[in-house]
């Protein structure tokens, strides 16, 4: 798949749930440990739930312990998006879809090396294609990643 693009709001309120709504375009946060893919290992990748681009690969998921999914990088740095959010108790990095402008969540400089650099992303943000289905799903161009 290469033609990701943002539905409308109106298109958005009745494909998403309120959650995934509230998420990714009210900048919102799920809760830990209740959420679809803190403690998902089937490989695969995550793709936005809003346009489809591709994101994340389970081979970069890890267990941060923190009861969201964590990624150590995402699949290519054009995907993503920075940007400094003083919403809550501390200066953060928020995390965001570079296409669709979705909330995903937010960077933080405490995970495993060799970066140092853990993803902290709402799983409301993500749909979740096995490797089973990536060709099928428009995503046969990353299967790549799998082979060894």
């Amino acid at each position: 798949m290469s033609d990701y693009k943002k539905p409308s709001l109106d298109e958005l309120r009745s494909t998403l749930n309120k959650i995934q709504f509230n998420v990714t375009q009210e900048e919102g946060t799920e809760p830990a440990f209740n959420n679809q893919y803190w403690d998902n290992n089937v490989p695969g990748i995550y793709v936005d739930i809003v346009s489809g681009e591709a994101l994340f690969s389970s081979l970069d998921k890890f267990d941060s312990h923190c009861g969201w999914p964590s990624f150590t990088q995402p699949i290519a740095g054009k995907l993503l998006t920075e940007k400094t959010d003083t919403k809550l108790f501390a200066t953060r990095t928020e995390v965001r879809s570079s296409v669709a402008d979705s909330h995903l969540g937010h960077l933080f400089e405490d995970g495993p090396a060799p970066a140092g650099v853990r993803y902290c992303i709402n799983s409301a943000a993500l749909r979740f294609i096995p490797v089973e289905q990536m060709a099928e799903s428009g995503y046969q161009s990353l299967l790549s990643l799998f082979e060894q």
